[in-house]
């Protein structure tokens, strides 16, 4: 059993914009790390029994019939002791590791808001543009509850929000996204040099970098290439961008700019243009302007991957997309349902490319074994608690008169 556990907080990488924490915060976190193995793992395997015990028979006694979609399931849970109590421990569990990050970040947030800038000085790695302005899907409501999700300030050029995301996000997911929760990254870095081996990407776009989790491996992978991180949230950015001048890693810019109006580059600009869990984050009428956008400043042959949870379909159950629909209703997460619903395949055609462009992949983070155990779901997914990921992607074929050439 212990082969299961996740390693202590104290196994957080400590690079120099890390917020430091002190005896009782790590502890905190230490707790949280398990608690979320446990209420995700063990205790979670019980919402299913509760339904086909409980909740299923009870609903077809009532109505003669099984339930026809998710939202009949989430009704009928959502009545159910078992499934309220294991909803309100995984919302309280993010609520007090907000609160512990937060008050970790803002006991020495003059010393990591110094550290930031002379790292960005420095280092030249940050552009900011105070006229980019937040989209209101960023807005209405606190991402994750993270109080002012992650664009807003407690003081004009302050790092709160990025420095809190960064010393919390191991204890979120268990200590599955490796010592410097960039397992998601390396990933993706793993299956592009295993699928196209020797290819080098001169230029690469990571669209919603946040800190730069995941893209500040692609840019450790591809070390030859210029790797642009854009996102909305110059908070965010300010720390994404000390972050990397911390790790050493040189050939990378964080860029406030929307994603959705990407006009400062020309078309055909990027060899590869990333995401990573960020498309479930955007509201119905966002996600095909940055798709679109995307797919303009992708040179022919280059590569578009969308790293997220798999689509609902019909070949999943119901149950399952209930269960994996718990972020969109519990933890702020208000596109996660409507997003998940749709057919990736038409979206991506609808912004250019062809169904035969396109595939489908499964990735897993990639950390240190001798670490960090593997998540407790047998290699499988876990309704979206454990880190694997679909990967739904595309090679930009040339146009029909180059082909011919």
């Amino acid at each position: 059993m212990t082969k299961d556990l996740p390693p202590p907080y104290t196994a957080l990488a400590r690079h120099p914009m890390m917020p430091r924490t002190r005896h009782d915060e790590a502890a905190r976190f230490n707790f949280l790390t398990h608690f979320n193995r446990y209420v995700s793992g063990t205790l979670g395997r019980g919402n299913q029994l509760a339904y086909e015990s409980r909740v299923l028979p009870a609903f077809r006694a009532e109505h003669g019939r099984d339930p026809v979609d998710r939202h009949e399931i989430r009704d009928e849970m959502n009545r159910d002791p078992f499934h309220r109590t294991w909803s309100a421990l995984k919302r309280n569990s993010m609520e007090m590791r907000q609160m512990n990050g937060r008050q970790t970040v803002l006991r020495q947030l003059d010393e990591l808001d110094a550290l930031a800038r002379q790292f960005n000085e420095h280092s030249g790695q940050l552009e900011l543009d105070p006229a980019i302005a937040q989209p209101y899907y960023q807005t209405c409501v606190d991402i994750h509850c993270q109080p002012g999700g992650y664009h807003s300030e407690e003081r004009p050029g302050d790092v709160t929000v990025g420095a809190n995301y960064d010393v919390g996000l191991f204890a979120t997911t268990g200590g599955a996204l490796g010592a410097l929760n960039d397992g998601g990254g390396q990933a993706v870095v793993a299956w592009v040099k295993a699928n196209r081996p020797g290819w080098s990407p001169r230029r690469i776009l990571d669209i919603g970098c946040t800190i730069g989790h995941n893209a500040v491996p692609i840019a450790q992978g591809y070390t030859e290439a210029e790797v642009i991180a854009i996102d909305t949230a110059g908070a965010s950015l300010r720390y994404g961008a000390a972050r990397a001048a911390g790790l050493g890693v040189t050939n990378i810019r964080f860029v406030q700019d929307d994603g959705e109006d990407l006009s400062r580059f020309p078309d055909n600009h990027f060899d590869w243009v990333q995401t990573t869990m960020f498309l479930h984050e955007l509201s119905a009428a966002s996600m095909p302007r940055i798709l679109a956008e995307a797919w303009r400043v992708l040179k022919p042959g280059g590569l578009m991957l969308h790293v997220e949870q798999p689509q609902y379909g019909p070949d999943m159950p119901l149950f399952e997309q209930f269960m994996r629909d718990w972020d969109a209703f519990n933890n702020n997460e208000p596109f996660w349902s409507a997003m998940h619903g749709v057919s990736m395949t038409e979206v991506m055609q609808d912004a250019g490319f062809s169904p035969e462009e396109q595939f489908s992949i499964g990735v897993r983070a990639v950390v240190d074994p001798t670490i960090f155990p593997p998540s407790p779901d047998g290699g499988q997914e876990d309704y979206g608690r454990a880190a694997i990921w679909n990967a739904y992607g595309a090679w930009k074929a040339a146009p029909a008169q180059e082909m011919a050439a």
